[in-house]
């Protein structure tokens, strides 16, 4: 509720010596009609055109010939970063009918370059995950060589103190 309120709010400063009702009235009317030419510059400007991800439909309505590839990898956020970087409009759409999903990624056909170099990076970092075992496993790889150990604590009480 606050943050509705907040977003209505208008902050008008006018200086005067006087402030009267006619002076805020032109004002308030001076405001409005600057805001009306701003509003009819936007709509003369066109529509903004969609950059980065989007959907299949303004993809296709872009009148720029689309291209698809098909990824199996569940973890698509890590695709979706690296095409943000690389500036490639996309969509993707998921395809749920085959058991594991497979997500097919939409791209313009100027886009082409750029994609390649986002997926190769992608498939780079794909591979460096997979190669690079989790620091749990690595423990868990210890344990048997900890069970010989004696767990009996050994305590000398004169540990540095020689003359």
């Amino acid at each position: 509720m606050q943050e509705e309120v907040e977003s209505r709010t208008v902050t008008l400063i006018i200086s005067a010596n006087k402030l009267t009702a006619r002076l805020m009235k032109e004002a308030v009317e001076k405001y409005l009609a600057s805001l009306k030419e701003k509003r009819r510059e936007r709509l003369q400007s066109g529509p903004v055109k969609p950059v980065g991800k989007q959907t299949v439909k303004q993809l296709i309505g872009q009148n720029q010939g689309v291209s698809n590839i098909e990824i199996n990898d569940k973890n698509i956020k890590d695709f979706d970063r690296v095409a943000r970087k690389y500036g490639v409009d996309y969509a993707v759409k998921k395809d749920r009918s085959v058991s594991p999903p497979k997500y097919m990624v939409f791209f313009k056909g100027r886009d082409a370059d750029a994609l390649t170099a986002a997926f190769e990076e992608y498939s780079n970092k794909a591979l460096r995950k997979k190669e690079r075992p989790s620091v749990i496993d690595k423990l868990r790889s210890f344990t048997p060589l900890t069970k010989g150990i004696d767990k009996a604590k050994v305590r000398n009480k004169d540990k540095g103190l020689e003359l």
